[in-house]
């Protein structure tokens, strides 16, 4: 444990960057390996909340993924995924629906009440937060072509509505938004998190996005932690996609960085949740943590640990 002096120099490092954020809104996509471990759940909304306190808005955009799988497997359904998105059948929507809005936005609210904030829950159908189109799915082939299929209610955003959200924020609530939207046909779409954060970070004109993830961030070679990309470019994107370092389910984190940085967000996090309290480290330390994801290359001002 930190002795006194020690714990006073880790607060005189946060107060710039208290002072920095405050009064600004951060969009936090909340997935992975953090929703299921309860240290880790605790550690990630905690940090919301103290955000909060310190002045600055936190919004958390939720997936769901696992628990999903879960529900579909005990209904003897399988999985498919094409290019990182679930194949998502009428049947599918339905559940993934349940699991995300029913359940999964329910108990972050609960945890984050009584960690001390003042949180709401809402989907994407929520006062027309999300309205969406059919979205084709990309499948990869061999020789590194893609071919377009369909891959049923899976939602592309067309349209984000932020006020609900805003109107949240200045109540001084945490929104916890749900990736279902609506579309003009009045189907619901399951709306993958990434992207959802991504659009929803756009709308609102957020400081910062931060993309918690199961991995350190991007890695050169996913076998060794070592070969961490600190700073990713959009314009060095494409080539890490066509070299299969960006892959899978990191396509549409990093596609949804970009979508947020094309509409104005300063910056965007690829973070990795099983770090307690990964959040914090990012936001107000010297040190800083996994990738950043930015318009162009330039000298960061935080140190990444490596």
């Amino acid at each position: 444990m930190p002795n006194p002096l020690e714990k006073a120099a880790i607060l005189v490092e946060a107060l710039p960057y208290i002072k920095k954020f405050y009064g600004k809104t951060v969009v936090i996509k909340y997935g992975g390996h953090a929703m299921i471990n309860d240290e880790l759940k605790q550690a990630v909304l905690t940090d919301a909340v103290l955000m909060k306190y310190v002045g600055m808005h936190p919004v958390i955009v939720h997936g769901g993924g696992p628990e999903i799988t879960s529900m579909l497997k005990r209904l003897g359904i399988e999985s498919n995924f094409v290019g990182g998105l679930r194949v998502t059948d009428r049947e599918t929507m339905a559940i993934a629906e349940m699991v995300l809005v029913g359940k999964i936005n329910k108990e972050i609210v609960a945890l984050l009440n009584k960690y001390g904030g003042r949180a709401v829950g809402l989907s994407g159908k929520d006062a027309s937060l999300f309205q969406a189109v059919k979205k084709p799915g990309r499948l990869r082939r061999p020789d590194g072509s893609t071919e377009t299929v369909d891959i049923g209610f899976v939602g592309d955003i067309t349209t984000v509505n932020p006020g609900i959200v805003d109107t949240l924020i200045r109540e001084d609530y945490i929104p916890v938004v749900a990736p279902v939207a609506v579309g003009d046909d009045g189907e619901s779409y399951n709306v993958n998190a990434d992207y959802a954060a991504g659009a929803l970070a756009q709308a609102l004109k957020a400081d910062k996005m931060i993309n918690l993830t199961d991995v350190e961030g991007i890695l050169r070679d996913r076998s060794d932690k070592d070969s961490l990309i600190s700073t990713v470019t959009v314009d060095e994107v494409p080539g890490l996609i066509a070299e299969g370092v960006i892959e899978g389910g990191m396509i549409p984190k990093v596609e949804c960085c970009i979508a947020a940085l094309q509409g104005g967000v300063s910056t965007t996090h690829i973070l990795d949740g099983r770090v307690p309290h990964s959040i914090l480290l990012e936001i107000f330390t010297d040190r800083g943590i996994g990738t950043m994801v930015s318009k162009v290359k330039s000298q960061k001002s935080k140190v990444k640990c490596q």
